[in-house]
């Protein structure tokens, strides 16, 4: 049997995909865990999530958030079920974010589960949840939330802390020292112009890296979103019919609800009703006032905006509102169209010629959105398929990850050469215009892991 090596990491996630990030390290006697994510999208990643844990969770010794998605955070309680007890380490925001996450992931799969069984389009029978509300409560006590830019030790020759890295509030990037060498990961790294929160740190040495490749292979447009938007409300003023936006309700959501509110402000829009139908991301909007100083805007304008948006409180206020084939705006998530309260909406209105449905930033492979935004004649929906008569836009200028450019600049702060630079979370184009960009402006040397990789670490 091959002796592994005393320090190493095994890529359990997030390579050749944007889902399910989790970074396995062995350093000597202690193994860490970076992220925690579920793979989303196509069925043979979902499957993923049903397998046990690589090595016996136990042994993990602690568990770091770069921050609160759910492909970052959602295999939590299962690792939790399977025996993990440490402590999880993340930015306050973060662990406020990854309680409302995994409550709602819960309850999403727990309800998926009934109604699969309800309705008997499930193979299995019974459907189960990956994981129930009893499972994300004794997850929760595990949090550990420290400051940024606090060096925390978990013994006497590693320590770590969190940077600022937008995104989502709370987000960071890592940085871990191990004896004298410092090991860098990107976590998903944010926008510079981000217009709701404040501009990513930036690394000023890494010895090993980990950086990210969602877009690693283009740049995003330069068309102004706010430009966009109102061409498309206008359409569906014109129409007379209802403009759903299908949002991821951690930040998406919010700058959308801006945007509008914005429009309106400016007198470019009239005073259209505009709901916001997500339990999680009524919560998450208040997570932006708890946490003021995390924003680049004022904590005041926000919560006029919150107050010019009406909340959707029960699932009988979503039915009306997605049986209404008149002008209003309907802020839903899911981002990617994989479940949560925009499932409704799609089921009422995506046959409808006169509604529109707004995709925002990345749609992964294998989701309903990504569906969509190739042009998609049809889509499933529990069971039964929809017809693609509504007008699907699909707005890239919102998302919320660094383009190529901007991951360069990002990196041209590093002093050093890096001795290994892991390139993760993208699919293969991406991580392949990465590494070629990487290699060209800083020669640097990057290696694109697979799944289940592992590879020595010279610490």
């Amino acid at each position: 049997m091959t002796q592994l090596a005393k320090y190493n990491v095994k890529f359990l996630g997030a390579v050749g995909t944007v889902t399910g990030s989790k970074y396995l390290l062995t350093l000597d006697d202690k193994k860490i865990l970076i992220d925690c994510g579920l793979f989303q999208g196509l069925k043979p990643l979902r499957e993923l999530n049903w397998m046990d844990f690589h090595i016996n969770p136990s042994e993990v010794d602690a568990v770091l958030l770069t921050h609160g998605h759910l492909d970052h955070c959602g295999y939590l309680p299962r690792l939790v079920k399977q025996g993990f007890c440490g402590p999880v380490y993340s930015t306050f925001p973060t662990a406020d974010l990854v309680e409302i996450i995994l409550t709602d992931s819960a309850k999403i799969q727990e309800e998926d589960a009934e109604l699969a069984n309800i309705h008997g389009y499930s193979k299995h029978s019974p459907a189960l949840p990956l994981y129930d509300l009893k499972d994300v409560e004794h997850t929760l006590p595990l949090l550990h939330p420290i400051a940024v830019d606090k060096w925390l030790a978990l013994d006497e020759e590693i320590r770590f802390r969190f940077r600022h890295n937008a995104h989502i509030p709370g987000a960071s990037f890592i940085e871990l020292k191990v004896k004298d060498k410092l090991i860098v990961f990107s976590g998903d790294i944010g926008r510079p112009n981000d217009p709701m929160l404040l501009a990513p740190d930036t690394p000023e040495r890494a010895d090993i890296l980990f950086v990210e490749s969602t877009y690693g292979n283009r740049e995003h447009s330069e068309e102004i979103t706010e430009d966009t938007l109102l061409r498309i409300i206008n359409d569906c003023i014109n129409k007379h019919g209802p403009l759903f936006v299908s949002s991821f309700t951690v930040d998406r959501a919010q700058d959308f609800m801006y945007l509008v509110w914005k429009l309106k402000q400016t007198k470019k829009i009239p005073d259209i009703s505009v709901y916001l139908d997500s339990p999680m991301g009524v919560d998450v909007s208040k997570l932006f006032l708890k946490y003021p100083e995390w924003l680049a805007m004022d904590a005041g304008e926000f919560q006029e905006v919150f107050k010019n948006t009406k909340i959707v409180h029960s699932i009988k206020e979503t039915q009306m509102l997605a049986k209404n084939k008149k002008l209003q705006i309907v802020i839903a998530g899911s981002g990617m169209m994989n479940g949560g309260r925009i499932l409704s909406y799609l089921e009422s209105q995506l046959e409808n010629p006169n509604a529109t449905f707004i995709l925002p930033g990345y749609q992964a492979e294998g989701t309903r959105g990504r569906t969509l935004s190739e042009g998609g004649i049809s889509v499933k929906l529990r069971g039964k398929y929809y017809r693609v008569n509504a007008t699907i836009e699909h707005i890239t200028t919102m998302s919320s990850h660094a383009d190529r450019s901007e991951i360069i600049d990002w990196l041209g702060q590093v002093k050093n050469t890096p001795e290994k630079v892991f390139i993760v979370h993208g699919e293969k184009d991406a991580a392949k215009g990465l590494k070629a960009k990487l290699e060209e402006v800083y020669q640097w040397n990057c290696v694109i892991p697979q799944l289940n990789d592992e590879f020595e670490l010279d610490l």
